[in-house]
Formats: structure tokens, C-alpha cells, sequence
């Protein structure tokens, strides 16, 4: 008799399932970054600006909550969309997210490079030049993570992510212990402070919102959850308001360790948990930050890798590439998969021996990535719309409305022109890769019926 074909199994928990999303998050990595972005904007009210965008993520998330507890899918907004829409529009949106996953997949490693050698540097051992070498070794690494136990992996990620925030919160419970007499403020947490005032506040929280993105990864595991329905939904949201909580308390300490008047200075800091963790603490802690900070976008890798893995498995057993839906016997993971979407973030990191920086190459793929996840987001919310407009249940109809129109505001604030910017360039390659999944729809008609 021929033995059946081996699938995904059922194995999996809320440990592991807030494993992926957070280490997709990677808030470490927003606070290392993101704070300055959203302080050049709105100055010392970036804690209210986190704040903010953390209730209209949280918004959007309740799309995501909503569709998980009707549908268990490996390829998350690619089923919900499918499921509102139909296989065409499904497939585009489960496109995006491969590129959205990709190319955090890319900078991350690249990160984990930088941070990596850093580390090493401050302990005596300059070896800046392998930043490359190691971000390759951190896709190799989490590949091998991803294919040979979900579990093991799931569970990492978690633990690396909570090592890294841990040493961040104990910088932020430093400064708040060490603030002088009169120094604590709720300033930070007024319109009043920000260069320009509530406007300014409003952009700033497009930096916020994108520090959210890659939450939705534990929806790719819903084939693989225990109970799904109850696991998944718990995952989503308690991502978004653990991140969100983590960057409130430490943007607020952040800011108030420069000093509420002296925003200017932290605005223009290359990098400020390390400067405030070496006048706070030492230059002992400083290094171990970057520690921290190479285990955070280590975590990120596995988790981007594990998410792309299963979502061009989802869309290749409805007919994209049916060589990636086969699954491993032993692990009960889409082995070919993950060997493709390795070598697919693995690849571009040699475009650094070309000249591009290791920063400007995390910052470009970023942004790309961003800007696909944010066209996602956009079609879930829409999507939920319809499906609750269906159902007649108005107040899930206004929730996905509301969460569209932050979106779309997201999105047109992250074209907007700026000096020195090259948004326009990394939207037209988005627009570039939708235009290639529009051919792949004709190439593969299979793509075009839905099927469970």
C-alpha cells in the first residue's frame, strides 16, 4: 500500500505561535532604530506617538483576530483575502507577504552581522569585514532552525527575543532609578512638546505603526497549532500590546534620560540605548546591547524564514510551484521550501561586496518590506469589512473600515517626498514583484481556484 503523504502536524502552542510574530516584530530593533525616527518627527512626545500607534495596530490586529478564529491556514492573509475575494486576489496578497518576509529576512541578517562584529570589537576582535559572512551564516542558521524543528524554533525565538528585551528594560529601570530630583515629566506624553504639534505627532506615528509589522506571523502557523482558533487569535494580540507595550516604557525612558528639553540631541543619535547604557551603566553594558541587539535580529531571521516558508508552501499546494508543498517526513516541515526562501535572502546579502552599506542595505530592504506589508494589512482590513458586512455584525464592518483608513494614511505618509529619500524607487520594485505575481496567475491557473 502506498503510504500517505506527510503533512503539517498539530504540535504547536501560544509559546510558539508569540514566538514567530515577536521575533518577526523584533522590538529590540525598533528601539534601537525606530525611537530616533520617530523623534525627528515629534521630538519628545515620541512615547505618546508610540502610544498611539499601538491602539490602531491593535485596530488592524482585530482583522487579523477575527479571520483566524473562522479560518486555520498556513498562508494567513493569503487565505483571508482568498476567502473575501476570491484565489486571484488571495494569491497577490500572499505574493506581497513573501516579499515582505524576504526582505526583513535580508535585513535582519545583515543586522546580525553589524551587531555581531560590533560585539565582538568592543571585546578586542575587529573583524567589521565578516559582518557579511555572519548575517549569511544567520540565513543558514535559521534555515536549518526552520526545517528541522518548529517547536525548538518556536520556542528560541521567544527565549532570544526575551534575553534582548530584558537588558533593554533594565537599561530603562536604570534610568528611571537614576533620574534627578524633578526630572520625571509626563511631557513626553503631551501634544504640547512635539515640533508641530498634533501634525507632527500624526506622522510620527507611521514609524510607530511600521514598528509592528511582521505580527501577523503566527497566523502562518494555523496549521500547525494545537487549537488554532483559541491560540492564534491570543497570539496576535498579545504581540501587538506586549511590543507596544515594551515601546511605550522605553521610548518614555529613553526620552527622559536625554532630557525632555534636549529631544534635538537624541533625534540626531546614531545609536541611543548604547549611549545611554554607557553613561548609565557602563561601557560593559553598552556591549552587551549589541549582544542583545545580534540576538534579536537572529530571532528575526528565523521567524521571517519560517513565515515565507509557509506561505509559498500554502500558495504552491494550489498550484504556484507544487515541488514546494512536499513536507518532510521526519520534521514535519516544507524542507524544500525552506531551502528556496534561504537562498533567496541569503543571495542579495552579496550585493554588500558591491559597496552598499550594511545600514543602507537594512534600511532599503525595510522599507520595501514595510511598504508590501502594508498593502497586506490593507487588503485583510478591507477584506474583513466585506466578510462582516456579510455577517451583518457592524461593528467589525467600522473596525476594518477604521483600520483601512490608518493604513492608507501609512502608506501615503511613507511615499510622501523627503530630502534624500528613495521611497519612490523601492515602491516601484514593489510594485515591480505584484506585477511578476500578476504573470505567475497566468502562468499557474491553479492559483486561480481556491481550494482549503
Amino acid at each position: 500500500m502506498k503510504p500517505s503523504a506527510a503533512t503539517l502536524e498539530r504540535r504547536l502552542g501560544l509559546v510558539e505561535a508569540m514566538g514567530i510574530s515577536i521575533a518577526i516584530i523584533s522590538p529590540s530593533i525598533g528601539m534601537a532604530f525606530n525611537v530616533v525616527l520617530v523623534a525627528q518627527v515629534a521630538g519628545a512626545a515620541a512615547p505618546l506617538a508610540f502610544l498611539l500607534g499601538t491602539l490602531v495596530m491593535i485596530v488592524v490586529a482585530l482583522s487579523f483576530v477575527a479571520f483566524s478564529r473562522r479560518q486555520s491556514h498556513a498562508g494567513a492573509a493569503y487565505a483571508f483575502v482568498a476567502h473575501a475575494f476570491g484565489a486571484p486576489m488571495g494569491a497577490m496578497a500572499g505574493w506581497a507577504m513573501m516579499l515582505s518576509y524576504g526582505c526583513y529576512a535580508m535585513g535582519l541578517a545583515m543586522l546580525t552581522g553589524t551587531f555581531g562584529t560590533a560585539a565582538l570589537a568592543n571585546g578586542g576582535v575587529h573583524a567589521e569585514s565578516w559582518s557579511m559572512v555572519v548575517a549569511e551564516l544567520a540565513v543558514a542558521a535559521g534555515a536549518v532552525l526552520a526545517w528541522r524543528d518548529v517547536r525548538l524554533a518556536g520556542r528560541l525565538m521567544l527565549a532570544m527575543e526575551g534575553v534582548s528585551v530584558s537588558a533593554i528594560l533594565v537599561l530603562a529601570a536604570v534610568i528611571f532609578a537614576r533620574l534627578p530630583a524633578g526630572a520625571w515629566s509626563w511631557a513626553p506624553f503631551s501634544g504640547g512638546v512635539a515640533p508641530g504639534g498634533w501634525g507632527s505627532i500624526g506622522l510620527a506615528m507611521v514609524f510607530a505603526l511600521l514598528s509592528f509589522a511582521g505580527f501577523e506571523g503566527a497566523a502562518t502557523l494555523g496549521e500547525e497549532a494545537k487549537d488554532p482558533k483559541r491560540t492564534i487569535p491570543r497570539a496576535l494580540l498579545g504581540s501587538v500590546l506586549g511590543a507596544g507595550t515594551m515601546y511605550v516604557v522605553v521610548s518614555t525612558a529613553i526620552v527622559l534620560g536625554y532630557g525632555v528639553g534636549k529631544s534635538g540631541d537624541l533625534a540626531h543619535a546614531a545609536a541611543p540605548l548604547d549611549e545611554l547604557g554607557r553613561r548609565m551603566i557602563g561601557p560593559w553594558f553598552a556591549a552587551g546591547l549589541d549582544v542583545s541587539c545580534a540576538i534579536s535580529a537572529f530571532s528575526g531571521v528565523i521567524g521571517c524564514l519560517s513565515g515565507m516558508v509557509r506561505v509559498l508552501y500554502a500558495m504552491s499546494r494550489n498550484g504556484l510551484w507544487p515541488a514546494m508543498a512536499k513536507i518532510d517526513r521526519v520534521h514535519h516541515t516544507p524542507a524544500r521550501a525552506v531551502v528556496v526562501c534561504a537562498l533567496a535572502a541569503g543571495v542579495p546579502l552579496l550585493a554588500v561586496l558591491l559597496g552598499v552599506g550594511a545600514g543602507d542595505f537594512y534600511g532599503d530592504t525595510a522599507e520595501m518590506g514595510t511598504l508590501a506589508i502594508i498593502a497586506v494589512y490593507a487588503c485583510v482590513t478591507v477584506a474583513e469589512s466585506v466578510e462582516a458586512g456579510r455577517a451583518r455584525k457592524l461593528g467589525w464592518v467600522v473596525l476594518g473600515v477604521a483600520g483601512t483608513a490608518m493604513l492608507g494614511w501609512a502608506m501615503v505618509a511613507s511615499l510622501l517626498p523627503t530630502p534624500g529619500s528613495s521611497s519612490v524607487i523601492w515602491a516601484g520594485l514593489v510594485i515591480g514583484w505584484l506585477v511578476l505575481g500578476g504573470g505567475m496567475l497566468v502562468l499557474r491557473p491553479g492559483l486561480r481556484r481556491w481550494s482549503e
